[in-house]
């Protein structure tokens, strides 16, 4: 290939994180040949802000341009399944973004609104993974890339984990992550029918993605095979529906969840008996949480992507740093704060395309894959089966009963 062209599908948040660290991979030449939104007033100005030459309010328009190599999704998740059956069947490679699927009410009439306490979590689960396996066929069968962005996968925090792991030969006992903030400011996320599921869904994907694959990871260093979940037990809550807080004149964090949770907790068993647990949340101040700690019979290592203390500063009034970016999802720029040299290359969004690219480039296979997306699909729905019985379930059952 002369250069990777790549079609974008999306205008938002996840849209420009993707753009910036494009414009950053390094030994292979990159053209974003064109986006498509759903509003084309919306399209057009983030076409102009990138100099994006072609600009739609139809992705399949970029599937029938025989100039692109690459199917970028960073549209809502109720879009992921259909945008990425046309695409793999178009013949594109496809990066898609988290989540991979889920349910989003797709066999209830178009007039209902509110389903998330509505429909049964078996039934959500066996829909969830019947639009994976889906996915996951098409893409096999057409034969395309498929690179999931996750991307703590490729966050340094946790590359120098995989290689510290790898020195040390030791067990992964035990695995605690968690995603946390004071909730999305996208309309969207409000909604189960469009997001697919509340805080365990939006947040909790990138933790529990990152604990699976380094089970996983282990599991090939020792045996060949990836150690993979075997059990879930869960809890989901909506703790700003609590009187006490509904009393508050001032609201710091995001309120307005309609039929999606905003905490959770999960706790997961791998087949070898070892554990991990998941907590995400959008009732967090203090700017975005995202850690991992790896717990092992010979040595512990603490993964803190944000915050960290790279760069500390202190302001007296919010004034004084009124025009420099600190972090994300923070309340305030008074006082002390974790200001980020690099937060993309931190959270490892430039590492995660330059793989990707790499994979369609060098026609190999990423290391964030359509199985990954698929696992973790699988644990979030289980979990909020389980969530839903109060009780463990056990995924080799749970995927018995969906083939019955």
């Amino acid at each position: 290939m002369e250069k990777i062209r790549i079609g974008l599908v999306g205008a938002g948040f996840c849209a420009h994180l993707h753009v910036n660290s494009l414009q950053n991979v390094k030994g292979i030449p990159v053209e974003i040949v064109g986006v498509a939104a759903k509003s084309l007033k919306s399209a057009e100005e983030f076409a102009g802000k990138f100099n994006i030459p072609k600009y739609y309010d139809d992705y399949r328009y970029l599937l029938d341009d025989k100039m692109v190599d690459i199917i970028d999704i960073c549209a809502p998740n109720s879009t992921h399944k259909q945008i990425c059956l046309d695409s793999a069947r178009s013949g594109k490679n496809i990066i898609c973004e988290k989540p991979l699927t889920g349910y989003f009410g797709e066999d209830l009439d178009e007039q209902v609104e509110l389903i998330g306490d509505k429909v049964p979590k078996t039934k959500m689960y066996r829909m969830a993974m019947q639009s994976a396996d889906e996915i996951v066929r098409v893409i096999q069968e057409n034969k395309v890339k498929f690179g999931y962005a996750e991307n703590f996968i490729y966050a340094p925090a946790i590359e120098k984990a995989r290689r510290l792991i790898k020195s040390s030969r030791g067990t992964i006992l035990e695995l605690r992550a968690e995603e946390s903030h004071s909730g999305s400011h996208a309309a969207y996320s409000r909604f189960w029918k469009s997001s697919g599921g509340g805080a365990l869904l939006r947040l909790g994907t990138h933790p529990i993605g990152a604990v699976i694959h380094l089970k996983n990871y282990e599991g090939q260093l020792k045996n060949g095979k990836p150690i993979k979940v075997k059990s879930v037990m869960a809890d989901v809550a909506n703790l700003t529906r609590v009187p006490s807080f509904l009393a508050e004149s001032k609201k710091w964090v995001v309120s307005d969840w309609k039929d999606v949770e905003d905490w959770s907790a999960v706790f997961l068993t791998f087949e070898d008996g070892t554990k991990a647990s998941i907590f995400s949340n959008d009732i967090t101040l203090g700017g975005v949480i995202n850690f991992v700690e790896v717990r092992l019979s010979n040595s512990v290592i603490k993964c803190n992507i944000t915050p960290n203390n790279t760069c500390q500063v202190y302001a007296p009034s919010p004034e004084e740093f009124v025009d420099e970016y600190i972090s994300e999802k923070l309340e305030t720029k008074a006082g002390w704060n974790f200001a980020f040299p690099d937060e993309d290359w931190a959270r490892g969004y430039p590492q995660e395309m330059q793989d990707f690219i790499e994979a369609v480039y060098y026609n190999r296979d990423p290391i964030s894959d359509i199985d990954l997306g698929r696992e973790v699909v699988k644990v979030i729905y289980a979990s909020y089966v389980s969530a839903e019985l109060g009780q463990r379930v056990d995924l080799e059952k749970l995927e018995e009963d969906r083939m019955k």
